[in-house]
């Protein structure tokens, strides 16, 4: 699970990661990304009801993303705020298609220390 000083809650924070032009989009997964003033990385998880209606299916992928994210927590750059956009398609994909898409656009957006990881 994330720490709570790791993930992005108020509205407001949202909003201005909305507002940034830095994203990278797929056929399962859209991450935005704004730089922050903080020395830590935040993240936020969307995952609509057009994905599926049960909760249950909505959390269980919410899971996996996280744990994507926390193991990679340590080759992020500091200070940036993510917010991870699922989409529909994401319910056919293993784990291991998520977790390499989710890398693909971290490398994109430039957001880890070393690219050679």
């Amino acid at each position: 699970m994330l720490k709570k000083i790791n993930r992005l809650t108020k509205d407001k924070d949202f909003n201005n990661v909305f507002k940034s032009n830095n994203s990278s989009y797929d056929k399962i997964i859209g991450i935005k990304v704004v730089a922050n003033k903080l020395y830590y990385c935040r993240f936020g998880i969307l995952v609509n009801n057009k994905v599926s209606k049960k909760a249950v299916e909505r959390n269980k992928i919410k899971r996996k993303i996280r744990e994507i994210i926390q193991s990679k927590l340590l080759l992020f750059k500091q200070g940036y705020d993510c917010v991870i956009i699922v989409f529909p398609e994401i319910v056919n994909k293993e784990y291991q298609e998520i977790k390499g898409s989710i890398d693909k656009h971290f490398r994109k957006l430039k957001l880890y220390k070393n690219m050679d990881k």
